[in-house]
């Protein structure tokens, strides 16, 4: 689902512009929520960690 009218959320910023819920106009997320995991097993940097709300913008 793209963000077509795009309601920035003030409290989650994002410079992803390749994801849905980006709002082209700002770096905020347009979710009122979001999801954060990580891909190892013991996690020790940010590179770490992932949004796993991402969607790849269609």
């Amino acid at each position: 689902m793209a963000c077509q009218s795009c309601k920035a959320n003030p409290s989650i910023k994002c410079t992803v512009q390749q994801c849905s819920y980006h709002c082209s106009d700002k770096d905020y997320c347009s979710l009122d929520s979001i999801t954060v995991g990580t891909h190892e097993a013991n996690p020790t940097m940010n590179e770490c960690t992932d949004c796993k709300s991402f969607q790849l913008k269609a």
